[in-house]
């Protein structure tokens, strides 16, 4: 049985963090990864991490700081650990600060604004990403082990020359893993732990050549179960494992419930990071995020929210009745036929209308005909909805107020994104409740360990990224909070782990 001193459990932004950390520490590190590439959807997503009172937004010149950071959360999360809180908090600046003093690493701030109209919100968001990098700056093994981005991925072509966003994350880590001895290595699906007495001593996974053992303290950030059709339905996931966004084969829970084998407690298995989904021919959907026209309506033909709202928000509006999923999204050709949103993928237009996803007529009539939703129904909801656009006031669910509304359509007021739906011919596209993965999992403290259900710590067993419940709960207050709070729980779970060492010797 080989032994190291980290057994990292997925190759998320998450994962990686730790593994970067640890490794840069000396420790002996291996990073286990189910399928043949890294990154799982962390290389799918913008990058945004969510790391609030850090030197990068103090270079930026915005108003972030650690107490407005706190004060914002206060205002959202509902009953949090305030200790994790606290820890969250204190870690995220000193954690930039230490990934940024790496030749390998760097961060910028680029603007989104935060999901909620809350005191602490900082004015067009706090969020930062990796700089982008060049594919040519890696080494060859570091390049080929990063997924590609979501919509070339998912037709098996290969990764563009310049990585940027959740990709130059995964890269720019994978580079420090790999330059200070770590081990990679893919088709690698963790099943259970191996322990002795209360213990966690290592990991067992299973690989094209059968089942190895690999020794050592664990660090489980695989992700979540939002691939598990099975798993979905028994903790009331909405949505499906086809609409979700997880990289095809990955994301079925294996470490969760492998954890859950030795005692380890879970929570908010019902929840996830949910998002409008566009429905492709093939039966996935795919993220979609600022809308700039058109409109939503459900299977009765009305609207039933503003279709600018932050996509977990939307999400959460599309769960709240049976009759929204599937939805249709309604819009016009001013756009060419194109969709007037920024979808990954989008796919071809065509190709939609020949398989029935969206539907084209000349008329709203015919369109709710095509639709089979009621056509006096949804004449009245795009005549009421194009009287919004010509005043300039959306008085049903007042899209285009907030900063978040007309982010994507390049600012200013309402008008940007009330723009009505009158140039045939018309499209409707199905829409489905999509997600960027649960969010719910195993139970850690303010150091990353797993806990059991009373309370005790399992020694040599850590959590971060979707494997673990998610500190902000049922809430999404802001871009990059997922891929912020698996960063930190990751770093505070290897400072746990070399502090316990120190100790130990």
């Amino acid at each position: 049985m080989t032994r190291f001193d980290l057994v990292v459990v997925g190759s998320g932004g998450g994962a990686l963090t730790g593994a970067a950390l640890a490794a840069r520490a000396g420790l002996s590190v291996v990073v286990l990864e189910k399928t043949d590439l890294c990154g799982g959807t962390s290389a799918y997503s913008g990058g945004a991490c969510w790391l609030p009172g850090s030197d990068v937004q103090q270079r930026a010149g915005i108003p972030d700081s650690t107490e407005s950071a706190r004060t914002y959360l206060g205002a959202l999360l509902q009953d949090p650990d305030a200790a994790k809180v606290d820890a969250f908090l204190a870690t995220a600046p000193t954690l930039v600060a230490e990934l940024e003093s790496d030749p390998l690493f760097d961060f910028e701030w680029l603007p989104f604004p935060e999901y909620f109209d809350a005191p602490g919100r900082v004015p067009w968001g706090r969020s930062i990403q990796p700089t982008s990098i060049a594919r040519d700056d890696l080494a060859p093994e570091v390049a080929a082990l990063v997924r590609p981005p979501v919509e070339r991925d998912r037709v098996g072509a290969d990764g563009r020359r310049t990585l940027t966003g959740g990709q130059a994350l995964v890269a720019r880590l994978l580079a420090m893993i790999v330059r200070d001895g770590g081990v990679v290595r893919t088709g690698h699906c963790v099943t259970s732990l191996l322990t002795e007495g209360d213990r966690v001593v290592g990991v067992v996974a299973e690989t094209a050549d059968g089942p190895v053992e690999l020794s050592g303290p664990v660090l489980v950030a695989a992700g979540g179960f939002e691939g598990s059709s099975d798993q979905r339905t028994a903790h009331g996931v909405p949505g499906r494992a086809e609409w979700s966004m997880a990289p095809a084969g990955t994301n079925t829970g294996e470490p969760i419930a492998a954890a859950r084998a030795v005692g380890a407690a879970t929570a908010l298995l019902d929840q996830g990071w949910f998002c409008p989904g566009l429905l492709q021919p093939d039966g996935r959907g795919s993220f979609t995020l600022g809308f700039r026209g058109g409109l939503m309506v459900d299977q009765t033909g009305r609207r039933y929210a503003n279709e600018c709202l932050p996509y977990d928000r939307f999400g959460r509006e599309m769960a709240g009745a049976a009759d929204r999923v599937p939805s249709w999204f309604v819009f016009d050709s001013r756009e060419g036929g194109k969709l007037p949103a920024i979808s990954m993928p989008e796919g071809d237009p065509a190709e939609h209308l020949a398989a029935g996803t969206w539907v084209q007529a000349e008329t709203v009539a015919e369109l709710a005909e095509g639709m089979g939703v009621p056509p006096a129904a949804l004449t009245e909801t795009v005549a009421r909805f194009n009287g919004f656009a010509a005043a300039g006031t959306d008085a049903d669910f007042g899209r285009g107020e907030d900063e978040y509304d007309t982010f994507f359509a390049g600012g200013g007021d309402a008008s940007t994104v009330l723009v009505s739906v009158s140039q045939p011919p018309f499209f409707a596209a199905t829409f489905v409740l999509s997600d960027l993965g649960t969010k719910g999992g195993l139970v850690t403290d303010a150091s990353g360990r797993v806990l059991r259900e009373d309370g005790s710590v399992i020694e040599g067993l850590y959590a971060s990224s979707n494997s673990a419940a998610n500190l902000a709960g049922p809430v999404y207050p802001g871009p990059g909070v997922p891929l912020g709070t698996a960063m930190v729980f990751a770093a505070l779970a290897v400072r746990d782990l070399t502090a316990s060492r120190e100790v130990s010797r």
